[in-house]
């Protein structure tokens, strides 16, 4: 290969990988756990040895750690939160109100010490404040240690005892956790029911409990000890940023082997009803895997786990909890889209609380593309059901700019779809802008260039632009930052001499480029494209669709770009007025348009008047 050949590849990569600023960074922890659940009280004892690395440029004074099963109080803020909400989750309701002592959880910090000596702390519902008796320089790293005795709640949302499937724990956010510190500061949020953000370490964990129990979890189990009526298993993670585990007498435990040498688990109970679709669905898992690589990143860890728990479907690095007594569709979608989390969370760490829509929107947009391999249907455009449900939030008056906060959306109906529909529809509609082949780079350079950090969504956006060469801020700001919506329409029809006039309308507030189809009597069809104007796009970029579909869409005759500024946008054709039989926009869904039905005029209709910006 020639030098210029060489240089010119490489350039390549390093445009698909992007790169990181020199000042990024990012705090590291590793936790040796040493722990045991009784299962009369329900209650778990455990000893914590911490060691907490300060990378960043700040010294700290003190620190902060989660106490997520405090949420399972009367009173507590997800109880009130719950409760006073216009739409209550139905899982929680008024359920942590009505809990017994027996029934609540808890999280008690009996001993806390700070290199060897005992430090200042107070509790704060679902937060504990840490006083430094030494604060923690940059470069330096902390060890502390941890004793806590904590109360598994009735199984109500996500962590508990007994769900309504009968399995007797799943438990999440069940130990003291250190929050997480960034260029932003600490993120020490309550936990009121939404999101999660963790720092990056390894896990070392001893769980001693009764010998009968079937025990599964993130990571590997390297031991397993029986010491008389009861058992230790020995789990070890690396690299991950949270730790999760379910145990059940009932469970069958399966192990397949998945690509790249990895081990796929499935717990499940001993059911008839449950037990014929968790066998079949583990052939497609093997199958999710293999397409989630080759389109989104190579899966790096060596084991991934499938538990029955929880209540509903809940992703944690390495496994995920689902209710199993599913029909099979059922649990292959929910098995999809937990798996996928080990892509947009698990792996690429965004605060979820900030960006929700960059785990959830980012994991349903892979899902619909797995699901439609899976099932053969072979859409073009598969993320059509996101984008109904967005058109919905907008049609009910709720929806609020994805840039809000995961705890503060006004309603849960806003939070869902804003996270998972809009924020798919978000993806689609930068794959339909930039063409399959730079998508898909850029979706693979952010995996490669973000794992194991917190990425953020100017990240991902700059790792676009590199891909595609152009400017892709201002779509970034008005579908996050904003609630402004994609309408246009076809404003009018008519005879320019020779030629057709064709005036279209932008009526929304979002700009965005465009495909116009003109059909012609004889059948013929014209396709034409206009850029945004604040895209910048390199003069001669072309579009390159896989779908065959889409191909059409290569061809397209590029116009000039419409100024987000100017509500009306005209252009001539070299064909005559008679010979047009209608012009329409977007006619893939390409946009997630809010009124379709101007769209599409047919010649000799009479112009439509539209109230513009």
């Amino acid at each position: 290969m020639k030098l210029t050949k060489l240089l010119s590849a490489l350039t390549l990569v390093f445009l698909s990988l992007g790169t990181i600023a020199q000042n990024y960074w990012q705090q590291a922890i590793s936790y040796e756990m040493d722990v045991t659940l009784n299962t009369k009280n329900h209650q778990v004892t455990g000893t914590q040895k911490i060691a907490y690395t300060n990378n960043s440029p700040d010294v700290l004074n003190q620190v902060f750690f989660h106490l997520y099963f405090n949420a399972f109080q009367p009173g507590s803020m997800m109880d009130v939160r719950s409760r006073t909400i216009e739409d209550p989750d139905g899982r929680v309701g008024d359920r942590i109100g009505s809990l017994t002592p027996d029934e609540i959880g808890f999280q008690k910090i009996i001993s806390l010490k700070q290199g060897g000596q005992p430090v200042k702390y107070s509790v704060k519902g679902t937060i504990l404040q840490v006083t430094l008796n030494q604060s923690i320089a940059p470069g330096s790293t902390a060890i502390f240690e941890v004793e806590f005795l904590s109360q598994v709640p009735v199984q109500i949302r996500r962590s508990g005892r007994d769900n309504k499937e009968g399995i007797d724990y799943s438990m999440t956010q069940w130990y003291p956790k250190l929050c997480e510190y960034d260029e932003d500061g600490w993120h020490a949020n309550p936990y009121v029911g939404r999101e999660f953000y963790g720092v990056w370490g390894d896990f070392a964990v001893n769980i001693t409990a009764p010998k009968n129990l079937i025990i599964g979890g993130t990571g590997a189990i390297i031991a397993e000890e029986l010491n008389g009526d009861m058992k230790t298993w020995s789990f070890k993670a690396e690299n991950v940023h949270d730790f999760a585990w379910a145990a059940d007498p009932d469970y069958i435990h399966d192990a397949t082997e998945g690509p790249n040498g990895m081990t796929i688990h499935f717990y499940y109970q001993n059911d008839s009803e449950i037990k014929e679709n968790w066998k079949k669905v583990q052939q497609p898992t093997i199958e999710l895997f293999e397409i989630m690589n080759a389109n989104f990143g190579v899966y790096p860890y060596k084991q991934y786990s499938i538990l029955q728990g929880g209540d509903g479907g809940m992703e944690y690095p390495q496994a995920t909890l689902i209710t199993g007594n599913r029909s099979y569709g059922s649990l292959l979608g929910v098995i999809v889209h937990e798996v996928n989390h080990s892509w947009y969370q698990m792996i690429l760490g965004t605060n979820e609380s900030l960006y929700p829509w960059m785990d959830e929107g980012f994991t349903t947009f892979a899902s619909s593309i797995v699901m439609d391999k899976l099932l053969g249907k072979n859409e073009a455009n598969p993320h059509t059901s996101s984008i109904g449900s967005y058109l919905r939030l907008v049609s009910s008056g709720k929806q609020e700019p994805l840039a809000t906060h995961a705890d503060y959306f006004h309603t849960n109906f806003a939070y869902g779809v804003s996270s998972y529909s809009k924020g798919e529809t978000f993806l689609w509609q930068l794959q339909y802008m930039l063409g399959d082949e730079v998508f898909f780079n850029t979706m693979k350079g952010y995996y490669n260039t973000w794992k194991f950090k917190h990425p953020d969504a100017n990240n991902f956006i700059k790792i676009a632009e590199d891909n595609c060469n152009c400017i892709l801020d201002w779509y970034k700001e008005g579908w996050i930052n904003t609630t402004n919506e994609i309408d246009y329409a076809v404003k009018n029809i008519t005879a320019d001499g020779k030629k057709t006039s064709i005036s279209l309308e932008k009526i929304g507030g979002m700009a965005m480029p465009l495909d116009v189809k003109v059909t012609l009597k004889s059948g013929k069809e014209l396709w034409f494209h206009i850029p945004n104007y604040n895209a910048f796009q390199q003069e001669g970029f072309k579009r390159r669709f896989k779908h065959p579909e889409l191909k059409v869409l290569e061809s397209a005759s590029t116009l000039k770009a419409w100024p987000w500024t100017h509500p009306e946008y005209i252009f001539s054709i070299d064909v005559k007025e008679e010979e047009v039989k209608s012009v329409s926009i977007d006619p893939f869904m390409g946009t997630a348009d809010t009124e379709r039905s101007n769209n599409i005029l047919e010649s000799g209709q009479a112009p439509v008047s539209f109230k513009g910006n």
